[in-house]
């Protein structure tokens, strides 16, 4: 029983390995890879857009809110960035790769196996991880990387209106405590989260799609699957880095 929880888990983890060594490998399939980009960043860019602006909405509203009761309206512009930058915004980036981005490629994946189209690479000596595989993870982990910077900005302009707007701040002081929270190594962990999400992500989707079961059907439960365990799994490494990262990096100013 034990053995049969852990297979799974494994043989991810040993799909994962499998990809980041054929990462190096020559011939490097370019022109998939940049199909694949191209349709993720397509089929994420305006959802991630839309979702942001809400996402960084509520999260001004509610810090400055709490900051009003506090008596720290100062800080409610760095406060609400800090929010936006380290939390949200790569979260935002993953989920909408899982779900828009990491279904299909689940979805095509399952279909190539399903019509043994992967059998029939392996007996012409072709590699499916190499040839199929490693694209599209690399994909998802280049449209995280730059959605992630497009979701903070759109994130930080939305959150900066409501404030000033709705709540009667000033931009100065938005401003002005932004630059004194904030600092580069929070940007850096937000574009590594995303990174990390991203191939997450690619490789939950892909694990998926070469193990299908029970023909169409089981593509379609392969999918549902994905999304569901790549969530999971984000949401736990999210955890994880953000508790590494605040032991590691001092508060500015600490």
């Amino acid at each position: 029983m034990i053995s049969g929880a852990l297979r799974e888990p494994g043989r991810g983890s040993a799909l994962a390995a499998e990809v980041s060594r054929a990462v190096f490998r020559r011939p490097f399939q370019f022109r998939e890879f940049t199909e694949q980009f191209w349709f993720v960043a397509s089929v994420t860019i305006l959802p991630a857009a839309l979702v942001s602006i809400p996402f960084g909405a509520v999260i001004a509203l509610q810090v400055g809110s709490l900051t009003q009761q506090l008596g720290a309206q100062s800080f409610t512009g760095g406060a609400s960035v800090l929010a936006v930058v380290q939390q949200a915004s790569p979260l935002i980036v993953a989920l909408l790769i899982a779900g828009a981005g990491g279904s299909a490629i689940c979805a095509d994946l399952g279909s190539r196996t399903i019509r043994e189209e992967l059998d029939a690479m392996e007996v012409m000596g072709v590699s499916p991880v190499q040839r199929l595989v490693v694209p599209r993870v690399l994909a998802a982990m280049g449209v995280a990387v730059l959605l992630n910077g497009l979701v903070s900005v759109v994130g930080i302009l939305g959150g900066y209106f409501f404030n000033v707007v709705m709540q009667g701040g000033t931009p100065g002081a938005y401003l002005s405590s932004f630059s004194a929270l904030a600092q580069l190594p929070d940007l850096y962990v937000s574009e590594l989260k995303a990174l990390v999400f991203g191939f997450i992500a690619g490789i939950v989707a892909a694990y998926r799609g070469l193990n299908p079961r029970g023909g169409p059907k089981g593509v379609g439960d392969a999918v549902n699957q994905s999304v569901v365990i790549t969530f999971l799994l984000l949401f736990f490494v999210n955890m994880v880095m953000t508790a590494v990262y605040l032991r590691i990096v001092p508060p500015k100013g600490g």
